[in-house]
């Protein structure tokens, strides 16, 4: 099967999206994670280091998810392949 200009399109819109996300992800648990301890300040007092690793990354890993699912939606309601909405 030959995949259209469409489809082609589609297709590099979401691995674009998926790639911005990923490259979050990355920095969030690999970057900052490594470098936080460096950060000797207290955040709410705790280590910030600490707030980091027990509360920032999962923060964030949340609005990834909810962005990702808003935004791949918005995607396939663009390019007509969305899924019906269940009543």
């Amino acid at each position: 099967m030959q995949l259209t200009e469409r489809h082609l399109a589609y297709w590099r819109a979401l691995l674009k999206k998926t790639a911005w996300l990923l490259a979050i992800w990355f920095v969030v648990t690999y970057v900052i994670g490594y470098y936080a301890e460096a950060l000797s300040f207290n955040f709410f007092g705790w280590p910030f280091s600490f707030w980091v690793g027990a509360q920032g990354a999962l923060v964030i890993y949340v609005l990834i998810i909810w962005y990702y699912a808003r935004s791949m939606n918005r995607i396939d309601e663009e390019f007509g392949v969305a899924e019906p909405e269940e009543d």
